[in-house]
């Protein structure tokens, strides 16, 4: 059986220098579209963790509030309001500020985000806050997030090795004097790209760290329990006409919706990131056209022999398309490659979940050919115009 070698393979690797540039060309931007939506999926992952985690069906917040890391708290009495409404099984309310915490070792004082709960009834659905609810209760207990960034000192170490005395000072960002907590666990929700790391405290001693920043019924967010079989959206628009418009009410996913909204759109970094990704397509676009233009300009003779011997435009231009699809596929396997290496190489470094996805994957694989295939639709113009006439 004789098995033929594609044309369009052939005059790829006639050159090999020239056709192991492109690839590596290529696959530097492919690498850029990993690295873009790695960092992008990052950004919503880490700034909706808390969200993800909380235990609820429906989510009161300030009519102001922009996203959980600023500070817009409103009455605890609308919380008890909702109480009142039909299928309401229970509402807790939560509490959530910066303070600064005194790193144990060269007392350096850092910013981290304080969440504040009754532990008699949790809010979060984290298991190691869960097995350790008892402690909260206990005044003056905190959790400590393992998954915090470094520069809060070996708290999460110490602990690990059976120093369950530690305590550690928190200063509330108005004031000089600090106040001892003591450690009595640990747990992950890791930092994000405005909060450096976390801790959990009981509501009681949250208001001890914070005595001077807020009135004892101004909550963050109230979180609302609905009981079994009870229809969210239906209690959630008898809320909003009933109750006043000093809050805004979310259900569950559109508490998370409305978070990567915000850090899309209204902040830098989610615009930064969405107009790299932009140029990175752009920028691919332009260097495969690059290439697959000089391709056809060296091979010019060729084509120009090969429709001389009746070969048609068509066939021709599917060479074109041929090896635009064997360039994306190709750069698609070392970026791929090298983009998992960073991606792991980034988590450790930075804390944040940047991990490689399958819908990232194929996103990418079908941008890549797409961008491919549009460089070879732009570049066939010259090859329609190979005359035979020319060279003959």
């Amino acid at each position: 059986m004789n098995f033929k070698i594609p044309l369009a393979w052939l005059q790829l690797v006639q050159q090999k220098v020239r056709f192991l540039v492109a690839v590596a060309g290529i696959a530097f931007i492919v690498l850029l579209m990993f690295i873009q939506l790695g960092f992008q999926d990052a950004l919503y992952s880490s700034a909706t963790a808390v969200h993800q985690s909380l235990r609820g069906d429906l989510f009161l917040v300030s009519s102001q509030y922009k996203s959980l890391t600023s500070n817009q708290s409103f009455s605890r009495t609308r919380l008890y309001q909702a109480l009142g409404f039909d299928g309401v099984e229970s509402v807790s309310p939560m509490y959530l500020q910066f303070a600064k915490l005194k790193n144990p070792v060269n007392s350096e004082k850092y910013s981290i985000y304080v969440i504040g709960f009754d532990p008699g009834r949790s809010v979060l659905n984290i298991p190691e806050v869960e097995e350790n609810l008892d402690k909260l209760k206990i005044p003056d207990m905190m959790l400590f997030d393992r998954d915090s960034r470094p520069e809060f000192g070996p708290i999460a170490e110490r602990y690990d090795q059976g120093n369950t005395e530690q305590t550690v000072e928190i200063f509330p960002f108005n004031s000089l004097i600090g106040y001892r907590v003591r450690v009595g666990g640990l747990f992950s929700l890791g930092p994000s790209f405005g909060v450096d790391g976390n801790l959990i405290v009981s509501d009681s001693t949250f208001l001890r760290i914070n005595p001077n920043t807020r009135p004892a019924e101004m909550i963050d967010v109230g979180v609302v329990t609905l009981k079994p079989g009870t229809d969210a959206d239906k209690v959630l628009k008898n809320l909003q006409a009933t109750l006043p418009n000093d809050v805004q009410i979310f259900t569950y996913q559109g508490f998370i919706d409305f978070e990567k909204q915000y850090w899309a759109v209204r902040t830098p970094i989610g615009f930064i990131l969405n107009l790299m990704l932009t140029m990175a397509a752009v920028v691919g676009v332009v260097i495969v056209y690059q290439i697959l233009y000089s391709n056809i300009a060296t091979q010019f003779v060729a084509y120009a022999t090969l429709k001389a011997m009746g070969y048609a435009n068509k066939y021709l231009l599917n060479v074109v398309f041929q090896q635009a699809l064997l360039l994306a596929i190709l750069s698609f396997i070392p970026g791929f490659i090298l983009s998992v290496l960073l991606y792991d190489f980034a988590m450790k470094a930075t804390k944040l979940p940047i991990m490689m996805t399958v819908n990232n994957a194929l996103l990418v694989l079908v941008s890549a050919i797409l961008m491919c295939l549009t460089s070879g639709s732009l570049a066939i113009n010259k090859l329609r115009s190979a005359d035979p006439a020319d060279i003959f």
